[in-house]
């Protein structure tokens, strides 16, 4: 299935003129319009669509970043979320404030077990290092000034280069007040470019967690599942200077005033309900090719899912529960078996479905409608042939790429290598650094470094990076590094007691698990490296050439895909437009809307799924061990029918999670469900079994996104963990 954007920038229009514009009326169908992450400048297209549905507020609103809704939805980077009241508060996933309940656990004070809640302002504790709020202020078109000076003649490294120098302009003057954080990011793989500026809000605080057997009941047993009982919810706070701009944290920082921010809704939604989700979803590939998905499904996901597994085992053989090194971990842990699921799903859904067939088909008529015509010919099928090469080499170096990718779970090390490149970057002047060593990343870069204090364990790194070198020996030699088997003595054959005597000795030496020598590194010269005896120092020195290498051949495919894609693009979506279909881009981190309804469906022959769960299903689920041992009080007051104002009157109880059509992704985690009138209805935190494909294919049938019900969220702070303090803060609309 090939589906792509609905309205396309003046630039883009005038490459496609000979191709005529998609009537609106081919979305009427609700069934279609369930499917598409849209662009905010997209929805006054759709608002006939839209009102049809069931939306109250103007449709027009919709695109508008500076006025209600929008501007109350915030990104983590990461993970969505939404100011809740006046004061920054911000409510998001339990699991995207995990990172900063555990960085502030201890085993004598262990948050992740406990929950965590500020009844006062000088109560919110700091989060992680390097946690932000992000309110995004404008977005725009800026194709033509990323892609000045390229020509089709320019050559892969240098139109890879000339693309980075034009972003890089763009993203310096649009941070000129040093207040926000910018970016430009590529739609419809390089054919358009905008520029994406967000106020950076640095003070961040946590506000209020509920206990883990509450924010992640059912645990890694339940991801993707239905039915769940989950309540994924937590609240963060935004601070900034006396003068109203973003500031590092201090103790005489105030709680940003946000322009506007979502009621939250204690009569929820009923099923049929229209509702819509307001994030940033993270990426898609709805039109990638036979070749590359067959890559993804057969290949790659399969030997990522092995990386994951074998390093949650160490980490779990390594770390005893409720240490300080495991819950060190926990983060890491959870991010692993996520995606370990994830994996592992998605091929059983590729195995089950008949997904590449249709991609095959697709692929074929696209192929033949192109030929059909010569004009189209001409203008199209070169980028075709290109980009099948380009694909093909691509995939030559696989095995090689994802050993390296997984590299980073070695901390040490990877500390080791970006402290030496960040020396060399600083050598050039800042326009012309790496993306992630300029100025403007600094601060990130140390917040970094400090939070690896919290977030490794000696033992379980040690073992991490030997069981990395046993996978990398396994590799070719003509994919090895020299200096990585110089390094470790690796020739041929590896010798693991010889490997881990080396490692051993390496992190008896360093002085790299010191806090403070780590940001002594930040401010170190090139001479300092090179003149170091530390051996984590010196295989980054050693090995820098050969990455550098690598590197610049990436960059080279980067620059030739960045010829090709876009070509291929404009095929696809001519394609799509003659068939009169609708048009949107992939997700890429960039804020999107998607709508549909809250609906159940049948996901197997004889199985039919409600849309709501509720609090007895809790007490069903209870088994008193981990990760159904919902908390004695709560079982106390679900028996009790202690529901108070909170009860979905066709279910006659609290309700808990509900299923929507909502067309969602990663980084979806944390976005604002919506009902009609733009209140606050439920987070979105996970998709079913059957939708985990959707980043690939989306069927409307199977699709269903999961969020934990408001009505839930708001039972629990009252009468589970006593936070009447935010309910008076937040707007409850009854």
């Amino acid at each position: 299935m090939f589906t792509t954007t609905l309205q396309l920038m003046p630039a883009l229009l005038n490459r496609l003129a000979l191709i005529p514009i998609v009537c609106l009326a081919a979305i009427a169908g609700h069934s279609v319009a369930d499917e598409g992450m849209w662009q905010p400048h997209q929805l006054p297209d759709l608002s006939e669509q839209l009102l049809q549905l069931g939306l109250e507020i103007n449709p027009e609103n919709l695109s508008r970043l500076d006025q209600f809704p929008m501007n109350a939805v915030v990104s983590l980077g990461g993970c969505s979320a939404s100011f809740v009241s006046p004061q920054g508060l911000v409510v998001t996933n339990h699991h995207c404030i995990y990172g900063s309940v555990q960085y502030n656990s201890t085993p004598e004070n262990n948050l992740l077990t406990d929950g965590f809640l500020a009844k006062q302002l000088n109560e919110e504790i700091p989060t992680a290092p390097g946690t932000r709020v992000y309110v995004t202020e404008e977005v725009s078109d800026v194709t033509a000034d990323v892609l000045s000076g390229v020509t089709a003649s320019t050559s892969g490294i240098d139109r890879y280069n000339m693309i980075e120098a034009n972003r890089k302009s763009l993203i310096a003057d649009c941070e000129s007040s040093g207040n926000h954080r910018c970016g430009v990011s590529s739609f419809h793989q390089g054919l358009e470019y905008f520029l994406i500026k967000r106020l950076e809000v640095r003070d961040v605080r946590l506000v209020y967690a509920p206990a883990t057997s509450i924010g992640k009941y059912g645990g890694d047993i339940d991801n993707w599942q239905w039915p769940r009982h989950t309540g994924d919810f937590g609240f963060y706070r935004a601070y900034v200077g006396t003068d109203g701009r973003p500031a590092e944290y201090s103790e005489d920082n105030v709680p940003y005033a946000s322009n506007s921010f979502l009621e939250v809704s204690a009569t929820g939604v009923e099923e049929g309900d229209f509702v819509m989700g307001v994030g940033y979803p993270g990426s898609t590939n709805r039109y990638r090719t036979t070749a590359e998905v067959e890559n993804e499904f057969e290949w790659y996901y399969p030997q990522a899912r092995g990386f994951r597994e074998d390093i949650i085992n160490i980490i779990n053989a390594n770390s005893a529960d409720g240490s300080a090194a495991r819950i060190a971990y926990e983060g890491t842990l959870a991010s692993l078996n996520n995606y370990a699921k994830n994996f592992q799903s998605m091929v059983e859904s590729y195995n089950k479905s008949d997904f590449i067939d249709r991609r095959r088909q697709a692929e074929t008529d696209l192929v033949e409608w192109i030929n059909s015509d010569s004009t189209r010919r001409q203008q199209y099928a070169p980028a075709i042939g290109r980009l099948q090469d380009l694909i093909e080499t691509n995939h030559g170096t696989r095995e090689r790429d994802l050993v390296r990718s997984y590299m980073g779970y070695a901390t040490l090390p990877s500390a080791a290598h970006r402290l030496y490149r960040l020396a060399m970057e600083k050598q050039k002047p800042d326009a012309e650094r790496e993306p992630g060593y300029q100025e403007r990343d600094l601060r990130r870069l140390s917040q970094s470094m400090q939070t690896i204090s919290r977030r490794y364990d000696e033992t379980v790194d040690k073992a991490t990076l030997s069981y990395l070198l046993a996978r990398y020996a396994e590799l070719p030699e003509q994919h090895r590094s020299q200096a990585t088997d110089s390094f470790f003595g690796i020739s041929g054959s590896i010798d693991q007691g010889q490997v881990d005597q080396i490692i051993e000795d390496s992190y008896a030496q360093t002085s790299l698990d010191d806090e403070a020598a780590r940001l002594a590194w930040l401010e170190s010269s090139v001479e300092d490296f090179e003149n170091s005896d530390d051996p984590l120092i010196r295989y980054a020195v050693d090995s820098y050439a050969e990455r550098m290498a690598l590197e610049l051949e990436r960059k080279e495919l980067s620059g030739q895909f960045q010829r090709w894609r876009p070509e291929y693009m404009e095929a696809v979506i001519a394609y799509n437009r003659s068939l009169g279909q609708p048009i949107y881009a992939d997700a890429n981190s960039s804020l999107r809307v998607t709508f549909g309804q809250v609906r159940g469906n049948q996901p197997k022959d004889g199985l039919t799924n409600q849309p709501f769960t509720s609090l007895e299903g809790i007490v069903s689920k209870d088994t008193g061990l981990d990760p159904f041992n919902a908390p004695a009080k709560q079982l106390d007051l679900i028996r009790a029918k202690q529901y108070g104002d909170y009860v979905l009157p066709s279910l006659g109880t609290v309700p808990v999670n509900f299923l929507s059509t909502l067309d969602i992704t990663g980084g979806n985690s944390g976005t604002a469900t919506m009902n009609s009138k733009a209140q606050l209805v439920g987070l979105l935190f996970d998709g079913v079994y059957e939708s985990i494909i959707g980043d690939w294919d989306f069927d409307d049938s199977k699709n269903r996104a999961i969020s934990v019900d408001a009505r839930y969220m708001l039972w629990v702070m009252e009468y589970m963990d006593g936070a009447t303090n935010l309910l008076e803060e937040m707007t409850i609309a009854k």
